[in-house]
């Protein structure tokens, strides 16, 4: 998992280099397939199919790129092309050795209003605050709740029907990881769990992302903004090992 964790930090590192202005998200989809298959993995996401759903259209990219109002799982297309002032959530998984790594990062192009620039800042804390409560002896509530807290505290709304997840051998796996919840409560966390926290917070007053554009691309219920940043973390005593930091600096 460090390794699949590591190339994972790449890959969006490379493309927080690449992306401009003007350039579609299947161009971006194309640069992070090229990168994680010259780099000896695997697309985690790639015909991925939730287990138990019956009748979904296998997600057809490497990665999921969502512009703007855009939650999570926007597919790369030659006719979605990033454009100054967005925010561009990428959210990516690489499978090495037998086991996943997944990790998001929110994008800013350019010059965006201040309200938008603080959601992203504040997202990126809330990824923060969540991990340093996924440590041995805590409760899964612990991180939930200190991830609400920090983005309520700014006046941002949780997208309550998108969760973190266990991660391991399966992309997704038990337990569920939401972005709000009560301290305290919930699964308690051992030594050597693995969890991929992700929160998803939003500029307005929507409280859950729903469908547009087909099966997969989940919006805000207002059509305001959200930002979105993970991390796959494994549980320890005193602090979290993140496998999906980034060696350079960048996340």
């Amino acid at each position: 998992m460090r390794e699949s964790g590591a190339l994972v930090a790449r890959v969006l590192d490379m493309l927080q280099d690449e992306i401009v202005p003007g350039m579609s998200t299947r161009r971006m989809d194309e640069l992070a397939e090229q990168f994680i298959r010259d780099n000896h993995g695997v697309p985690s996401f790639l015909n991925y199919v939730p287990k138990g759903e019956v009748g979904v259209t296998p997600y057809p990219a490497t990665l999921c790129v969502s512009i703007n109002e855009e939650v999570v799982h926007g597919v790369p297309s030659a006719r979605r092309i990033v454009r100054e002032g967005d925010i561009v959530s990428v959210d990516c998984g690489v499978y090495m050795g037998g086991y996943h790594g997944d990790a998001a990062r929110t994008f800013v192009l350019g010059e965006i209003p201040a309200e938008v620039q603080k959601l992203v800042d504040v997202t990126r804390e809330c990824l923060d605050l969540g991990i340093a409560q996924a440590i041995t002896g805590n409760r899964l509530g612990d991180v939930s709740s200190a991830i609400e807290t920090h983005a309520r505290s700014f006046g941002f709304s949780v997208i309550e029907n998108m969760v973190g997840h266990g991660i391991g051998s399966e992309l997704h796996e038990d337990p569920a990881v939401p972005n709000y919840g009560r301290a305290h409560s919930g699964v308690k966390l051992r030594t050597g769990m693995a969890l991929a926290i992700e929160p998803m917070i939003a500029l307005g007053r929507s409280r859950r992302a729903v469908s547009k554009r087909g099966a997969w691309v989940a919006v805000t219920e207002d059509g305001k903004p959200s930002a979105h940043f993970e991390h796959t973390i494994v549980v320890r005593e005193g602090a979290a090992e993140v496998l999906t930091r980034s060696q350079s600096g960048k996340a």
